[in-house]
């Protein structure tokens, strides 16, 4: 049995961790259909945004420590690919937290681009409660989220966020009714998906590139090049000539 599923509305793939009864854990069967997954959904040019979620109850309550096999290191390594794929799409992704978020699947929604939340969503990392070192980058993901002192309350004294603290906390962009979650995620998605294709790939690896960056006019430049070749781009021209058309006739 499949234990990811996807489909896609408009240009928005939604992809859903569908193991109920381990309440969507990653177990090393899963991380190869979570990589298949977005191989396929990267090579597919009617994707341009992806939605990642889990069947109820939960999001994804951490990883399957059960089925790491003869290496424990190794284990987890292949354990970590679950999320670490995710991480490196060049796809933009929307994290629509649902339920309870633990460990490696807080590490799965901080991998994202954007998070949303239900208002019942639980973002619990519980790794120390677990007598377990935290792992897969998650302090270095949860410092740079939400700051040192928030991290450190999740980490090293067990804070659990609900969907409306983890707003505040600027650990998710928006919490939002249970009822309307997917369908939340998916308008934020289809935003993307509309933008031209290879230009939001683009700008999603610029994002990337430039945070490494100290200085202003290092940043200028590293984006004069991208925007000059976009705008030799004939979308570009389409979209410019659309709009100066609606502007004219107002």
């Amino acid at each position: 049995m499949a234990h990811v599923l996807s489909e896609t509305h408009d240009g928005v793939a939604v992809v859903t961790l569908h193991d109920p009864e381990r309440r969507n854990a990653l177990t090393p069967g899963m991380v190869d259909e979570i990589v298949d997954l977005f191989d396929a959904l990267e090579d597919d040019e009617s994707v341009g945004a992806v939605v990642v979620t889990g069947t109820p109850p939960a999001f994804c309550a951490g990883a399957d420590l059960s089925h790491l096999g003869g290496s424990e290191r190794e284990g987890l390594r292949h354990i970590y690919e679950g999320f670490l794929r995710i991480g490196r799409s060049p796809l933009p992704t929307v994290a629509a937290v649902n339920g309870a978020a633990v460990g490696a699947g807080m590490n799965l929604a901080l991998v994202c681009d954007v998070r949303l939340a239900a208002a019942s969503a639980r973002f619990d990392t519980r790794f120390v409660q677990l007598g377990i070192h935290p792992g897969g980058g998650h302090t270095w993901m949860l410092q740079r989220a939400v700051g040192p002192q928030a991290a450190r309350a999740m980490v090293l004294f067990g804070e659990v966020l609900d969907g409306a603290a983890a707003q505040r906390a600027g650990l998710v962009w928006r919490c939002v009714d249970d009822d309307r979650l997917l369908e939340s995620a998916e308008a934020l998605a289809r935003r993307a998906a509309d933008g031209p294709r290879r230009l939001v790939r683009r700008v999603k690896q610029t994002m990337e590139l430039i945070t490494s960056l100290d200085d202003h006019g290092d940043a200028v430049e590293r984006e004069l090049e991208p925007q000059v070749e976009s705008m030799g781009e004939p979308e570009f021209r389409a979209r410019l000539a659309a709009l100066r058309q609606r502007i004219n006739a107002e």
